[in-house]
């Protein structure tokens, strides 16, 4: 069953064109979100101002007024064993334990985010490196640790938070290197590679973007626990004990509670309030970022899906390949070799020895059966084949520049501005956390260094030359908003707006139906013929061969059996395996035979003379 076109579902056409609700407006409609940064916001402001509210000097003593109950003499909260005022202490005691939160919170993100985001991105030595010293901070006891150090330099609470900070940030590293991981392998990260973004670029704008909700939820943890951690110390006796704060409060409260039971009321309050604000706002922010304008789909009507990720890591080389020259042609591919380990040391070859060249503004198409190698050898090109995969033999060259042996700064520089890709899962490859517009407009700032005006109006320029109708509403459209033509079609701007030398397209009309597939490959045909350039299409499509390609390479088993114009492989198919693909299409057979109406059916019955005799069955069918 498959999900209805907006405009045949009123339900889903206003759900498609309704702005995006700002997070703020969701947090601020939530209670739960509005009452804690209502209750935040006053007990920040209160410890922040509290030397101007506090009727008394919080250090005053008055032995004459001491376990006064509330509202005697002034004093709202009345005073403590030694006589002090309660309120002004409460307020000015908000100050210490709101720094020391704020300093656990600070370093366990620091520490923990970014350490979190290499590791999963990256991988190798310092993710290990990272997770056993994360492993080894865990195993430590953390309120040990704080008592020791309590020893060792006294009662100092800043330092006491930066330390139960970097105890803490393990758990903060795990969370964001196991999102990391999920997400970096989503084929929208694999579009931002190819379209020229650095690593620093992608991990910033997409990736902690999208694994930011996580992330928000455990820091407003983490606020609370520095603050229950914080009290506790102080409540055994770790705190100084010349300045007020809410764990001092509520230890002398303890000490005086059948004198003056109302005491521990009020730190107890004020701790409380603060720690459950802190949790119902991290859960609102959480909702409101993961919850932005989803298009809701009858469940009658919903469609199940699943998508294969892709590592976007380079290729190795084995090192005794030699370097073969690479010639007149804009991209030559010689000799490669693909494969990938089994667990017995054997290496499976899924391409095995593919030879092709291509010259400046010519269209080379990459056909054969699924399996048979066609995307790992563009993969591999692109320098997108998995951590795990190995380019054990052969060579790769670009404009006479080795792509195998090219470092990943360069070949970051390459992929966008001189070569480009064009995927075949349109909806997959567009970030859904961010515009249209923006995934246009960056990849032209980082490339080609335009001001952001220039490369708005050079996206909307685009969009319009690839066929959509309103390019100013696509452009400031989220993904979800619409349609996979139109979502190939922003693929294929994003492709073409850095001017590359060669375009790589990968099933560019697989997930479309035949009207939209006919008007992709004519867009991709005007601006092939437009730009003048080059193009490695992989289909396993003959008809779009002959629409477009000048040359055919066939690829059976991860290797090229059969390479000729296409005009000659149309004519005269050598190789056994072509004929049997091109035997399989079903352009230029004959027609059916006319359908015809079924004849009665018979039975065979026996007769009272016990002769048989046929007699015609009552049934109507037509075949």
């Amino acid at each position: 069953m498959s999900i209805p076109a907006p405009e045949h579902n009123p339900q889903l056409l206003a759900a498609a064109i309704a702005p995006r609700e700002g997070v703020l407006k969701k947090i601020l409609r939530d209670p739960f979100g509005s009452g804690g940064i209502v209750v935040i916001v006053v007990i920040v402001l209160l410890s922040v101002f509290a030397k101007l509210l506090a009727p008394f000097d919080p250090a005053y003593v008055d032995i004459q007024a001491t376990n006064m109950p509330p509202f005697t003499d002034g004093h709202p909260l009345g005073t403590d064993a030694s006589g002090r005022d309660v309120l002004s202490r409460l307020l000015v005691a908000g100050q210490l334990t709101l720094i020391g939160a704020a300093v656990t919170v600070v370093i366990s993100l620091v520490i923990g985010v970014v350490t979190g985001l290499v590791a999963g991105y990256f991988a190798g030595p310092f993710d290990h490196a990272a997770s056993w010293t994360a492993d080894m901070l865990m195993v430590l006891p953390s309120k040990i640790v704080l008592v020791a150090l309590f020893a060792v330099i006294g009662p100092n609470t800043v330092v006491t938070m930066a330390v139960l900070g970097v105890m803490v940030s393990p758990g903060i590293f795990r969370l964001v290197r196991s999102l990391v991981i999920g997400v970096k392998n989503e084929l929208y990260v694999d579009a931002a590679r190819v379209a020229g973004l650095s690593s620093r670029a992608i991990i910033g704008r997409h990736i902690l973007y999208t694994v930011r909700a996580p992330i928000i939820i455990q820091a407003a943890f983490i606020a609370g626990i520095a603050v229950l951690i914080q009290a506790g110390l102080e409540f055994i006796g770790l705190g100084d004990p010349s300045t007020p704060t809410w764990g001092g409060m509520l230890q002398e409260a303890f000490l005086a509670m059948y004198k003056a039971p109302w005491l521990i009321l009020w730190p107890g309050l004020m701790i409380g309030l603060f720690v459950s604000a802190f949790i119902l706002l991290g859960n609102a922010v959480r909702d409101a970022m993961e919850d932005s304008a989803k298009v809701k789909v009858p469940k009658k009507d919903r469609l199940r899906t699943s998508t294969m990720a892709v590592t976007v890591q380079p290729g190795r080389r084995a090192a005794n390949t030699p370097a073969i020259a690479s010639g007149s042609a804009l991209l030559v591919v010689d000799s490669l070799v693909v494969g990938y380990p089994l667990p017995d040391g054997e290496l499976k070859r899924v391409v095995d020895g593919v030879s092709l060249s291509v010259n400046e503004g010519e269209v080379l198409g990459l056909v054969g059966e699924s399996g048979s190698g066609k995307t790992q050898t563009a993969f591999a090109i692109l320098g997108l084949l998995p951590e795990e995969a190995q380019i054990a033999g052969g060579a790769l060259f670009f404009r006479g520049e080795d792509l195998i042996g090219m470092p990943e700064k360069a070949r970051v520089k390459l992929r966008g501005k001189s070569i480009a890709y064009i995927p075949q899962e349109p909806m997959s490859n567009l970030d859904p956390a961010f515009r249209v517009g923006f995934q246009l407009v960056e990849p032209m700032r980082a490339q080609l260094g335009l001001s952001k005006s220039e490369a708005t109006k050079q996206a909307l320029e685009l969009l319009a030359r690839v066929g959509i109708p309103d390019p100013k509403r696509t452009f400031d459209a989220y993904p979800h908003q619409i349609s996979g033509g139109m979502a190939q079609r922003v693929l294929i701007a994003g492709a073409i707006s850095c001017n590359p030398d060669l375009l790589i397209a990968d099933e560019p009309t697989t997930a479309l139906d035949v009207t939209v597939q006919a008007e992709i490959l004519d867009i991709l045909r005007g601006l092939q013929k437009e730009r003048n350039m080059a193009m490695v299409l992989v289909t396993h499509n003959f008809g779009v061969v002959a629409d477009l390609c000048d040359t055919v390479a066939v690829m059976q088993l991860g290797r090229i059996v059969e390479q000729n114009s296409t005009a000659a492989l149309f004519a005269a198919p050598v190789h056994p395996y072509t004929k049997m693909l091109l035997d399989s299409t079903l352009e230029g057979t004959p027609a059916r035979a006319p359908l015809r109406r079924a004849e009665s059916p018979v039975r065979v019955i026996t007769t009272e003379d016990d002769r048989p005799r046929e007699e015609a069955l009552n049934v109507s069918r037509s075949v």
